[in-house]
């Protein structure tokens, strides 16, 4: 069985106050070749088909002609999720009725799902759905006060879904989660994917995932595997903040073997516009040849300089961010930051050594990653509610 291991669409994406709708559809269009080429028998989305909860008209018509395009079109079947930036109940509307044209869409963690079963010459090949859900949810739907975090409640989930294995079928699990090799806290591959949560806390155990022949995930921008080459993420389709500048975006193609072995292969996407980071002094860069390019520019000069985009953009007129080149000077190194880089909580130890001159207290940081948590679940359930 041949299958594309997509993630992370994020139709409706504003960067920097820049629609990239069109952008998405011209890489969704190589999306679509890809599939005519190369034929595969099935189709995965890990989640975060849009990127918002109430996703913009452009997105969701986006979304209705590709989805058109491979299912009632070419009948190949197509399995998605909900990812953290979806709302579950929209996305699964209609349900039952998009089923009967081969497109499995799981929103809700409302119950455990019964796997969607394809067949090929060799067999059954059972996938599970995981849709993003919060801990209380899974712990509220499993009936388990034991779950309180993003890993008590994959384990849960999974070691349900093993209860019930069969064994003479191949099994693939798609969920959209910060999966790390062993649930150990990591940064995030960019900055523009939101937290989960605050402490390291929304990180997901890999081993949970070794009983399935392959794992494909969404959340985690960039493409990589964890902990084995049979639980990956495929990353987005495009580059969407200046932290993935240096990413390799495409989809990923399993070969699925009658023994349950796979071979993966990363196909690239060709963007319309390359997202990039562009250094120099004003005067160094103004000397630029003339480009399309999304760019975020860094600007070395010593001194303010005045009315920078606007002459900036008489070289790239798709200039997206401009700002001074800042050093950091630690204890033990020099080295470059900038303010988009940085995370809340360093944003907010820089703000109280300014204004007090002096470094918060551990209760004062603990405070503030308690009230950053208490906005982010609220900032879900309000756009779940929309």
């Amino acid at each position: 069985m041949k299958i594309f291991h997509t993630a992370d669409w994020h139709l409706g994406k504003l960067v920097q106050g820049v629609y990239m709708t069109e952008d998405q559809h011209f890489i969704l269009e190589q999306f679509i070749a890809a599939i005519d080429q190369e034929q595969p028998d099935v189709i995965i989305i890990a989640g975060d088909l849009y990127d918002r909860a109430i996703p913009p008209v452009d997105a969701v018509d986006l979304l209705d002609d590709i989805l058109s395009k491979i299912s009632l079109q070419r009948k190949i079947p197509v399995l998605a999720i909900a990812g953290n930036h979806d709302s579950p109940t929209r996305l699964q509307f209609g349900r039952q009725l998009m089923q009967r044209a081969g497109l499995h869409i799981v929103g809700d963690f409302s119950e455990l799902q019964q796997p969607v079963v394809l067949n090929d010459g060799h067999g059954e090949v059972h996938f599970h759905l995981i849709p993003f859900a919060e801990p209380a949810t899974v712990k509220t739907v499993l009936q388990d006060e034991t779950i309180l975090t993003y890993d008590d409640a994959m384990k849960k989930t999974i070691e349900h879904i093993v209860s019930n294995l069969d064994t003479n079928a191949r099994h693939i699990a798609i969920a959209h989660a910060f999966v790390t090799p062993n649930g150990d806290k990591q940064d995030n591959t960019s900055d523009s994917e939101r937290p989960l949560a605050i402490g390291g806390s929304e990180c997901v155990n890999a081993h949970y995932f070794e009983p399935f022949h392959y794992t494909a995930l969404g959340h985690l921008h960039r493409a990589h595997y964890v902990l084995n080459e049979t639980i990956r993420y495929a990353g987005s389709p495009l580059k969407y903040s200046a932290s993935e500048a240096s990413h390799e975006k495409g989809f990923l193609v399993i070969d699925l073997m009658a023994d349950g072995k796979v071979t993966v292969t990363k196909r690239p996407f060709i963007p319309r516009r390359d997202l990039r980071i562009v250094e120099g002094t004003l005067q160094e860069i103004l000397q630029h040849k003339e480009s399309e390019d999304y760019v975020f520019i860094r600007l070395t000069d010593t001194t303010p300089v005045i009315g920078a985009m606007e002459q900036l953009r008489t070289v790239y007129k798709n200039a997206l961010h401009v700002e001074r080149k800042t050093i950091f000077v630690g204890r033990d190194e020099e080295r470059v930051i900038m303010r988009d880089q940085l995370d809340e909580r360093t944003l907010f130890q820089g703000f109280m050594k300014e204004m007090t001159g002096e470094e918060p207290s551990q209760h004062a940081l603990q405070l503030f990653d308690e009230a950053l948590q208490e906005l982010l679940m609220e900032e879900r359930e309000e756009e779940t509610v929309k």
